[in-house]
Formats: structure tokens, C-alpha cells, sequence
């Protein structure tokens, strides 16, 4: 479905159609296709935009356009479903043009990007778009650090103590959300509870965000929602070296580059690389415990695109990474790994990854055969306190699919293939002062999961899109799954449109796996049972639609998701405050989910984006439907920004509001038998609402771009993060109830140097 993506950029583009005045000032044209036989024909409906910007306009019945120029922008970039893109760069006295577009060259999950903040998807699947500009406004990010300018993907930490984070989708967690590079599945399994952290925001040319069931393509996994990855690109990007430099002031400081090297003709070659560090220990809360680990990291990674000209494309990747963080109380070492005298949380990470995706075009590149092949491993080392967890993950996967379409137009397509996903996991966990078997825990078995899809596309010109698909797979530990997904879009009016997306999914549970942040307390964990696949239907649907302010494009889309468990895997921590019970629950489980977005460009080169978000979760705890605790079912957020002309100067601001949300059951009775224990901002057994704000100004030069930010601006924070922390061997001792910010205001700077290929 990742192809679908390819087209993303041009909703904002479509909403009008330039009267034509006076010649010089416009660009006028006609766009045609060449078919594989050479035959050409006019294309209606083709985009044209000026790259960078929101001007774009649609061609007409006979491919012909008028477009207004800019003083910013001269490459026109032009686009029609099933061809190859065209840029164009134009002199200032250029006025007329003819554009062919030749041969459809997509392959399942390839995708094309702008330098605009973000965007939308004029498929089916309502897809928003974070692009390399919209990462920028953020500090020198991972994945976690992406989203502070989104609604629909909330991000948190999991404790207070180790660093991890998490994110929530459709009021559910991250682990219903299907988290992709390309169209491979990455952050699963072991990488689950620091796998954010592990994909540098430099690395990343975009990031797709959609709601809801994905494609049967992509698997049976993605219950609330997909993200995926976008990296860069050899065969498209031009920097020749790329370095970004960041410090804060945590002192957290990072080193960030990348270099593309031509091999040869239709064969180049990336080098990415990432090294952060941690060396201070902070404690601004003065509970006795570092606010921030301590923590070493280096991500490597190298990339190559080859190809033959209309017949093969494809590349190559693999990444190493390693990660090494210690937390707990001030004066904690290494060597206190296990240790009663000080409380302390050591967490190892090795990791190596190789994904190799190749695609065949046949008759003309209507017809094409892709594979995708992956390997992972992950060895996983932690301490927790006197708990020890260890998991080790070994991985492949392979995906070979046809993809067809069937008809000259363009109208028809069909996907189909098959599929086989084999994971080994070895878990051990163990009190280390206790020696029963409700305290060590150890797990080894081998998943295996091979599966057939099949999928049909239907678009009516503009006007309609239907995707209807289906898949069977056999897990040798739960059966048969079986995965019907349909999306449907209806562009009722040029500018108005109406998406409804309904589907199955499933997942493998894997309890201390995904809830490590539970480790970080006295609690006793207890599985009662053994794991089932969970299983759940999802359906929603967007209303989007386009206007303009004064030849500038803005959207207004609002939408509404509905998730049911059949069968979910739940940690239970109403029942007891002492004890973490992983059980199975079936039905009662569900989560309502309604966002309202509206973008605004009033002048050149600035948006508004404002948003608002209400989600209703419950989960079956002893057989009665419970609100989530711990989910505020409120969150509001305004973000702007602004670029000078040849966007030399940057603003970016962003401010985010959270409501109140409820504390577990367990916890108010703990609180009312120990209220001592109880911080004065819960007195009323609620998280309080708090603002967030974050800012960031950048400066352009030549080649040297320096940045200065801040997060956090309203020095909000949670006041007492970690529960009885003066007795942390104790039962009582908690790191894991994270309900808002750890750290106050964070500022800091950082500069990219930027040199690129003139001749690419």
C-alpha cells in the first residue's frame, strides 16, 4: 500500500484551477503520457506544482495548465498516477512548456516526497505526512521526538528512570500501531520498549502516518495504525555530505552525517551514521534518583539503490546498532548491576538489521514482481533494581508479491502474493533475591507465520477509489488468522472528499517484552496465563476537505475511529497496587476515537495548524469495561510557523494541551491507606491538565544551517515521578505511573552543514 504514498503530496495541490492572465507571470503547458509501445496521449488530472511550495494546479481534459510563478521556487515538478515524476527546472523568462511523462515505474511501497510541512494522501488510505522540513522544526530527533507537532500519535515516557518512550494511537498503545521501514516491519518484539530511540530524525526523508487497518500487504499486525519510515534515498538525494552537530542542556550531545557516494551509472551507495551521549547526571527534583540515564548510543547504517532501467530496482540496506544506558539512584555505577546497595537500571542493546527489496518489470512496467527479504537480531541485557530481564530475538521475513494493473487507464489493479514471518525469542526474568517460580520466568519459542494475500483496486477517474483485500495465514502457536480489510474513497466534490476504512487484525503478545516499564517498581509480576494472539476489529471514516485564503492552500478534515477487541492481552494494575497481573480478557475492550484538524497558510511560506483530539478507552478488568487510567481523554494543540523569503530565517512554535485523567484503582486505594505517599498534585485522585510549548529558530546560510530551541517552555513537570523513592527495594517503590513531563525546560542549539552534488 506504501505505493499509494507515492501520490501523497498532491491533495493539498488539487483544490483549484488558475484562470490565465497576463504571460510572463504564469507558466502554461501540456502534460502527456507515453505509453510503453511509445503511443502519447493528453493526461487529465495530472499535478503540477512548484516543488517546496502549496502552488499547484490540475491539467484539463486536453493535459493542458496555467501556473502562477514564485520568486522562491523554479523546478516544477509534475505527476500522474502510474507515470514517472518529471522535474523541471525554468528560467525567469520561460513560459511555455510540454511535458511527457514515460513508463509507470511503482513498485509496492516506493513514495515521493516535498519539502512541505506536511501532507495529505489522495488515496483511500488517509495518510498524513511528516516530511524532512516538518522533522526539522523539532529538536535533533529519533522517532519519539517526531510527533510534537501531530495529534493523532501521542508520545510518553514508560518510567521514570530508564529513558524509554512510548506512543498511543486511537487511545491504544504503540504496540496495536504497526511501525514499518518501507513496506518491512522494524520496531517489534525486543525493540519494543526503547525501539523510538532507535531511528534518527537526520536519517529520515519522511514519515507516514495513517489510522486504522493498513494494507493485507503489509500483514496481518496493524490493528490502530501504521507508521512508516521513510529513509534517504542514494538514488535520490544529493547531499554529498550531510552533518548535523546537537548539544542541550542536559548536555545531552549528538553527532549526526551522512554521505552519498555514486558507484556507477544506476548504482549508488549511502553512508549514514549516529553517535549520542549522555554524561550528566541530573536530579532537579531531588528525589536521590537521575532524572535522565546516562547513556552511550552509536547507530550505523549503509544503504544501496541499484537499478536496470525498465526492468529491475531495488537496494540494499543493513544497520548495526548499540546502546548502552545506566539510570537509578545519583550515585550508582556500572558494577551495581543487580546490587542491593544502590538502586540501579542498566540496559544493554545490540542490535543488526538487513533488508533487501528488489522489484522485476514486466510487459512495459504495467506488470511488476517485487520481493522483500529481512534478517534481525536483538539481544536485549537489563537490570531493574534486583530484577534481571533478558530477551534475545532472532527474525526473517520474506514477502514476494505481483502487482498488476489491468487496464491501459489505470483503472484496475491487483496485488497478490505470499508471505512468511519466523521469530525466535528467548525471555528470562528473575528476582534475584528469590527463587520461586512466580519470580523466574523463562521463555523460548519459535513463531512461524507463512500467509497468501490478495487485493483489488478500483479508481473511477477522481471520483472514487475502492481497495478491497484479504489474507490467510497459519500461526504454528494460535492457527488460522483471517484478515478482510476494505477502504473506500469518494471525492464528492473537487474539494471535498469522504474516506471509511474497516478491517480485522491480530498480534502476539509478549507481556514483559512490552511492558518493561513495570520492571522499575516493587511490584510483583504474575502471569496468570499463557499469552493468546489478541484480535481486534477496527473501522473509521475522514471527511477532508480543501479551500483557499488568497491562493493558499488549507484543509479542514475531521474523522472518527472505532477499535474492538475480540481477544486483548492486558497488564492489570487496577486490581492490586502490589501486583502486575498479565492475563487474557475477552471482549468489552474497545476504544472510541474522534480528531478535528484544520490547516491554514493565510500568507506565503506560513501555516497554522490547529487540532483536537477526544479518545474513550476501556479495558475488561474482571469482566467489566473500565476506563483506561492514565489517558487523558482531552488534547488540544496550536502549532505556526513562518519562513522568510528563500526561507533564510525559520520560526517554529508549537503548544500542546493535555486534560486530566484518572488513576488506577489500585492506586487510590493505595493512597487512601498510605497518604503520605500521596503527591500534593493528585490530592483529588486525578492527573492534573497541563500545557506544553516548544519553539525553534533557524537560520539558513549557504551551506550551514544553525538552530536554537526549546522544549518544554512552560517548565511544567511531573513533581514526583517516582513513588516512595527513599525505599526502592520496598514493595511500595514505583518509577512506572509516568503521567506528564520528567524534565523542566530543555533548551538547545545545534548547525547542519549541507554540501551537495550539482550534477545529480
Amino acid at each position: 500500500m506504501k505505493s499509494y504514498i507515492k501520490i501523497a503530496v498532491f491533495i493539498l495541490l488539487s483544490a483549484c484551477t488558475y484562470s490565465i492572465p497576463c504571460m510572463g507571470q504564469y507558466v502554461s503547458g501540456t502534460v502527456y503520457g507515453k505509453d510503453a509501445s511509445g503511443n502519447i496521449q493528453a493526461l487529465e488530472g495530472a499535478n503540477i506544482y512548484w516543488q517546496g511550495s502549496n502552488i499547484g494546479v490540475i491539467s484539463d481534459s486536453a493535459g493542458n495548465f496555467t501556473i502562477k510563478k514564485t520568486d522562491e521556487h523554479n523546478k516544477l515538478i509534475t505527476h500522474f498516477v502510474g507515470y514517472l515524476s518529471d522535474t523541471l527546472t525554468l528560467n525567469e523568462n520561460d513560459s511555455t512548456v510540454r511535458i511527457t511523462l514515460s513508463g509507470i515505474n511503482t513498485l509496492q511501497g516506493v513514495t515521493v516526497n516535498s519539502d512541505e510541512t506536511s501532507y495529505i494522501s489522495i488515496q483511500p488510505i488517509f495518510t498524513q505526512v511528516i516530511t524532512s522540513d516538518g522533522l526539522r522544526k523539532a529538536a535533533c530527533c529519533n522517532l519519539a521526538e517526531s510527533f510534537e507537532s501531530n495529534t493523532s500519535v501521542d508520545v510518553s515516557y514508560s518510567d521514570a528512570v530508564s529513558g524509554a518512550k512510548q506512543i498511543q494511537m486511537l487511545g491504544l498503545d504503540g504496540k496495536y500501531t504497526q511501525i514499518m521501514l518501507g513496506n518491512t516491519p522494524y520496531i517489534r518484539g525486543v525493540a519494543t520498549p526503547l525501539g523510538l530511540l532507535y531511528v534518527p530524525g537526520t536519517w529520515m526523508e519522511s514519515i507516514s502516518i495513517s489510522k486504522g487497518t493498513a494494507s493485507v500487504v503489509n500483514g496481518y499486525e496493524s490493528i490502530t495504525g501504521q507508521i512508516s519510515i521513510i529513509y534517504k534515498k542514494p538514488e535520490t538525494n544529493k547531499e554529498k555530505v550531510f552533518i548535523n552537530a546537537f548539544l542541550n542542556t542536559q548536555l545531552r550531545n549528538e553527532l549526526n552525517f551522512n554521505t552519498r557516494i555514486p558507484v556507477k551509472e544506476n548504482v549508488s551507495t549511502m553512508i549514514l551514521g549516529h553517535v549520542e551521549n549522555t554524561p550528566l547526571r541530573m536530579d532537579h527534583n531531588q528525589d536521590g534518583f537521575m532524572d535522565a540515564p546516562l547513556n552511550t548510543h552509536v547507530n550505523l547504517m549503509n544503504r544501496w539503490d541499484y537499478a536496470i532501467p525498465n526492468k529491475l530496482s531495488g537496494h540494499l540496506l543493513y544497520s548495526y546498532l548499540y546502546d548502552n544506558r545506566l539510570s537509578g539512584e545519583n550515585n550508582v555505577r556500572r558494577t551495581d548491576k543487580g546490587s542491593a546497595d544502590r538502586y540501579c537500571i542498566g540496559i544493554q542493546n545490540h542490535r543488526f538489521n538487513l533488508i533487501d527489496k528488489n522489484g522485476i518489470f514486466l510487459k512495459g512496467e504495467n506488470e511488476s514482481i517485487g520481493s522483500i527479504v529481512s534478517f534481525t537480531f536483538h539481544d536485549y541485557d537489563a537490570y531493574y533494581g534486583l530484577k534481571a530481564y533478558q530477551a534475545r530475538q532472532l527474525s526473517g521475513y520474506i514477502n514476494v508479491f505481483y502487482e498488476n494493473y489491468l487496464d491501459k487507464r489505470n483503472r484496475h489493479k491487483i496485488d497478490a502474493g505470499l508471505s512468511c514471518n519466523v521469530d525466535y525469542f528467548f525471555e528470562w526474568y528473575q528476582l534475584l533475591t528469590i527463587h520461586i517460580p512466580e519470580a523466574n520466568y523463562r521463555f523460548k519459542h519459535t513463531e512461524i507465520v507463512p500467509g497468501a494475500f490478495a487485493q483489488y483496486c478500483y479508481i473511477l477517474k477522481d471520483k472514487l477509489a475502492i481497495i478491497a483485500g484479504f489474507r490467510l495465514d497459519y500461526n504454528n502457536l494460535y492457527g488460522l488468522f483471517w484478515t478482510p480489510r476494505m477502504h473506500v474513497k469518494w471525492q464528492f466534490t473537487p474539494t471535498g472528499s469522504l474516506r471509511f476504512a474497516a478491517g480485522k487484525g491480530y498480534r502476539t503478545p509478549h507481556p514483559l517484552m512490552e511492558n518493561t516499564g513495570l520492571m522499575a517498581s516493587g511490584k510483583t509480576l504474575v502471569i496468570t496465563e499463557n499469552p493468546q494472539a489478541e484480535e481486534a476489529y477496527n473501522a473509521g471514516v475522514n471527511f477532508t476537505q480543501l479551500f483557499n485564503i488568497k491562493n493558499q492552500q488549507c484543509s479542514f478534515m475531521i474523522d472518527y475511529y472505532y477499535t474492538y477487541f475480540v481477544h486483548q492481552n492486558i497488564a492489570d494494575i487496577d486490581q492490586d497496587y502490589y501486583t502486575v497481573y498479565f492475563q487474557n480478557t475477552h471482549n468489552k475492550a474497545y476504544s472510541h476515537a474522534v480528531q478535528a484538524e484544520l490547516q491554514l497558510h493565510p500568507i506565503k511560506r506560513m501555516e497554522i495548524t490547529a487540532a483536537y483530539r477526544y479518545t474513550l478507552t476501556k479495558e475488561n478488568i474482571n469482566n467489566t469495561a473500565r476506563t483506561k487510567a492514565l489517558l487523558p481523554p482531552h488534547k488540544a494543540l496550536l502549532s505556526m510557523s513562518y519562513a522568510t523569503k528563500f526561507e533564510r530565517w525559520k520560526f517554529a512554535l508549537t503548544l500542546q494541551f493535555h486534560s486530566q485523567s484518572s488513576l488506577p484503582d489500585a492506586y487510590v486505594t493505595f493512597f487512601n491507606s498510605h497518604p503520605e505517599l500521596l503527591p500534593e498534585e493528585l490530592k483529588r485522585m486525578k492527573t492534573p491538565a497541563y500545557f506544553g510549548l516548544s519553539a525553534q529558530i533557524t537560520r539558513k546560510f549557504k551551506y550551514i544551517e544553525i538552530y536554537v530551541g526549546g522544549e518544554n517552555l512552560t517548565n511544567y513537570r511531573q513533581k514526583t515521578p517516582i513513588l516512595d523513592a527513599a525505599n526502592p527495594f520496598g514493595t511500595t517503590f514505583d518509577a512506572s505511573m509516568v503521567w506528564g513531563p520528567i524534565m523542566g525546560i530543555m533548551g538547545y542549539v545545534g548547525i547542519r552543514f549541507t554540501m551537495k552534488y550539482n550534477n545529480i
